[in-house]
């Protein structure tokens, strides 16, 4: 197992095989390619082919180095060819069956020196490890697609696996330039483990009607800058697949929110696997495509909303970050804006942030002079709500505590005209308790922004039970005004945003609190694996552990589902006051500025 690992097999030419090829001949190896199929083999050499002379075309290799590339990939229909591998890499269907009866046959044909390595990713390596007549040789090692451009590789071991086999194909990783981590035996792994139970998630909120797809893959990419939505994730993946890797996720956990949803079943059952059968959540131009086409429910650009309201001022209450960052977009959008704060003191403060949250754009050349001078300029602080009596729309963006907001909104209901649009920004609380503070529920909505406001791009429109029709259409076409874009869901815990990223959140500390991986580790197999712009622990420690226990309580006690309740860890560092960077430690410690 001291091997330099220069001959290395694949077995299996699908996409995720031939990428592993790609990776591996690049960096020098020589690759055997092996697959029953002829026809997969030809697509192989052609899609290496093709792939590296988009590289070479882009810079990122010489025309030398790719033909050194394409000469050392050869393909086999045999497994026997793998004789003189010192690795093997199956990347085979995703079934108990297929892969140990591929490991049965690999130890009759390669040398007893050999790695054996799995590219499951919710199969049991232990398992399979235990077909093999040396399962001590045998490990897990989980490539992402697509496997050239994903620097992210799990290496898994078993209870069975040498710690020679381990260094030897970590060591691997980390020369063809992949970041390697190593995870114990478990479905799904780190990576997988924490993204398809979210996936799983959107795909329950997308089946009960709670909000369309679009807006689910809408507010996930805007609210936490994700590169997909989960839905259009789901289809890349394959329906099928992801199904099979919950199954596998739930049999061991027990977990309800890694059920999978049955929209899952029900899509692959018919056929409707995603992007590789041309149709799944979304429809494609064809099987194998990409380019989603409008199909029965895509919502229409002409859609009518309904008629609004006039809204010309606006009113947004608070001094806080949130507040000025609020009254700036609105400003800056050309709206006539009162700031009000408790004292006049509060609120010139929050008004003055704004002319420095404006001085900086300036100063990077995305604002004029005159458009600050002019945004400043249709904003007035004030230190009552009174001021409030004339705008069109208030919107309250105080303390996140349901008296507190019930206390201001009973205000307003009292200070604004009749006709006034009323706007909580609240993340987590029910609408519907907010709006009942008043006498006019119907004119209530919810109108959720993320920070920074100013830069963020979404908006969750959250509609009551009560809430008119014209309500809903004048923050749909305020949104637009602003430049958000809007997402319609309902009153219930979470919205989309928190209600899919905070379980997954959770998850990540129970996966710490098992001993099963590091901080660091989670963070960069979601950061590397995910593509997603923060690790979980990184995130956390920015939102506020105080903040986020919060909304885990509030998920918990609206859906009731044990697999929602507060990770004990996370509780315990509330406790202690460590929460986040704003104290200075959290999950991690930070310097004191």
């Amino acid at each position: 197992m001291d091997t330099p690992l220069s001959t290395i097999a694949v077995v299996g030419l699908g996409t995720m095989g031939t990428g592993i090829a790609e990776v591996l001949a690049l960096a020098g190896r020589d690759v055997i390619g092996i697959d029953i199929s002829e026809a997969a083999a030809r697509q192989a050499v052609t899609s290496l082919e093709a792939s590296t002379a988009r590289a070479v075309g882009r810079g990122r290799i010489t025309e030398q180095q790719r033909a050194d590339a394409l000469a050392r990939f050869s393909t086999s229909d045999d497994l026997r060819a793998a004789a003189g591998a010192e690795l093997v890499i199956e990347v085979v269907p995703e079934t108990y069956e297929i892969k140990q009866q591929v490991f049965r046959e690999l130890d009759a044909v390669v040398s007893a020196t050999a790695i054996l390595a799995t590219g499951t990713n919710a199969l049991s390596v232990t398992r399979l490890a235990a077909e093999s007549q040396h399962p001590e040789r045998v490990l897990g090692l989980h490539f992402f697609n697509p496997a050239p451009a994903m620097k992210l590789v799990e290496v898994v071991s078993s209870v069975l696996t040498a710690p020679p086999a381990v260094e030897a194909v970590t060591r691997l990783a980390r020369e063809l330039g992949k970041e390697p981590v190593a995870v114990g035996d478990r479905p799904g792994f780190v990576a997988d483990g924490l993204l398809f139970g979210y996936l799983n998630q959107a795909a329950a909120m997308y089946e009960a009607n709670y909000a369309s797809r679009e807006d689910i893959d809408a507010a996930m990419k805007l609210g936490c800058g994700l590169p997909m939505g989960p839905l259009a994730l789901l289809d890349l993946i394959g329906i099928d697949t992801a199904r099979t890797v919950l199954e596998a996720m739930y049999s061991a956990s027990h977990d309800r929110l890694h059920a999978p949803a049955p929209v899952l079943g029900q899509l692959s059952e018919a056929g409707l696997t995603g992007r590789k059968a041309g149709r799944g959540f979304y429809t494609y131009d064809a099987p194998g495509g990409q380019d989603v086409v409008p199909d029965a429910l895509t919502p229409s650009p002409e859609a009518a909303t309904g008629t609004g309201r006039e809204i010309a001022s606006v009113g947004v209450a608070g001094s806080g970050t949130m507040a000025s960052g609020i009254a700036e977009v609105f400003a800056k959008a050309g709206y006539t804006v009162v700031l009000a704060a408790r004292g006049q003191e509060k609120a010139d403060l929050a008004k003055s942030r704004i002319a420095k949250s404006l001085e900086r754009s300036v100063a990077k050349g995305r604002l004029t002079a005159e458009a600050r001078d002019e945004t400043l300029a249709r904003i007035t602080a004030a230190g009552s709500l009174d001021a409030f009596a004339e705008v069109d729309l208030a919107v309250e963006a105080v303390a996140e505590d349901l008296e507190v907001k019930q206390q201001l909104f009973a205000t307003l209901d009292k200070v604004c005209r009749p006709g006034a649009v009323l706007a909580t920004t609240t993340s987590s609380l029910p609408v519907i308790a907010i709006a009942r503070a008043t006498a006019r529920p119907e004119d209530v909505i919810g109108m959720h922004f993320f920070n920074p406001a100013p830069a963020m791009k979404l908006v969750e429109v959250v509609r009551t039970v009560l809430t008119a029709d014209d309500v809903h259409a004048t923050v749909r076409a305020v949104c637009t005004k602003i430049r958000k874009h809007p997402v319609d869901c309902g009153d219930r815990a979470g919205f989309i945003v928190n209600a899919l990223l905070f379980p997954y959140l959770n998850n990540a500390i129970k996966m710490v609190e098992e001993h099963y991986a590091s901080l660091d580790d989670i963070d960069a197999a979601m950061k590397l694996g995910g593509g997603y712009p923060m690790g979980p622990f990184e995130l956390l420690d920015v939102v506020g552990l105080d903040v986020s226990l919060a909304i885990e309580k509030v998920l918990h006690r609206e859906f009731r589902d044990p697999g929602l309740a507060p990770a004990p860890l996370l509780e315990h560092l509330v406790a202690a006051g460590c929460l986040g960077r704003k104290t200075g430690r959290g999950f991690r410690e930070y310097a004191r500025r």
